[in-house]
């Protein structure tokens, strides 16, 4: 397995020293001291990666490290915190795990109703979005196109409320307009969160239309279906048609990594890294 250095770390997260220490010095992360250096696993980067995520939405240090700490404290036997993915909503911190995800504070289940930073393998959708249509294609609409836009508001209102009402919605939207990227989007990731994996893999590849954010949506259903190989070319796909999606980079040197592909896994961090820094 490739090993990541000090300067690897400055060169892919920019974080300072005395926070890796201080994670290192908490048990979060592990390096092994070599010829009087420390070299850090994948593992290590991709919770130094969520630290990062946490930062740049500007979540204080002190609840990082003490959410850190609670999360660890909470998992069975020697999970790693590597296995959770962890990101911010708002100005909240929380935890996925399989397609629940948690409040790190409260430990209430919630529904991912925001889009946040990406932080690993989960994209939430903004529930206050509108769907993007120019003034031009409102004025030509139909009626059944303004039915339609009424369904999707609809569903928008109804997914933390009644979630199958929602995806009924979502549904009918489709029916009348298949090329409805937001409604695609939306009603695969509320069956994904159902764990009606199939269907939402049906919904994600209904659509022929080059959406990078689709590919990258499939990619993550894959990787929860075991399909690893499949998600690592759609994973490859959303980056053919947008070689600046810092996550999908992410994700994809994940998988190279656990592959033994140590090149190819670090090519994609720092092209991870350099999409981080531009942004």
């Amino acid at each position: 397995m490739h090993e990541f250095d000090s300067k690897d770390l400055k060169r892919l997260f920019g974080l300072p020293a005395s926070q890796v220490r201080s994670l290192i010095k908490a048990g979060h992360i592990s390096p092994l001291k070599k010829a009087g250096r420390l070299s850090y696993s994948f593992r290590d980067l991709i919770v130094l990666r969520t630290l990062g995520s946490l930062r740049a939405a500007k979540i204080p240090t002190q609840k990082i490290n003490r959410t850190l700490r609670e999360i660890r404290e909470s998992l069975p036997g020697e999970l790693p915190l590597s296995g959770l993915s962890i990101v911010a909503v708002g100005d909240r911190i929380v935890v996925r795990e399989g397609q629940s995800l948690r409040e790190s504070d409260t430990g209430q289940y919630t529904l991912a109703l925001e889009f946040v930073d990406q932080g690993g393998d989960l994209l939430m959708i903004d529930k206050r979005s509108n769907a993007r249509v120019s003034a031009a294609a409102e004025a030509a609409a139909s009626a059944a196109s303004r039915a339609m836009e009424d369904d999707f508001e609809r569903a928008l209102a109804l997914e933390e409320s009644d979630a199958e009402a929602a995806i009924a919605l979502y549904r009918a939207c489709l029916k009348a307009d298949a090329k409805h990227m937001e409604a695609r989007l939306n009603l695969g990731r509320l069956l994904h969160e159902k764990r009606r994996l199939e269907e939402a893999e049906r919904v994600y590849r209904g659509s022929d239309t080059g959406e990078p954010l689709l590919s990258f949506n499939l990619a993550v259903l894959l990787e929860d279906l075991d399909r690893v190989g499949e998600a690592m070319a759609v994973y490859r796909h959303a980056i053919a048609l947008d070689p600046s999606f810092a996550d999908a980079h992410f994700n994809l040197a994940r998988l190279y990594e656990q592959a033994g592909n140590a090149r190819d896994a670090l090519r994609h961090l720092l092209a991870y890294r350099r999409m981080m820094s531009d942004a």
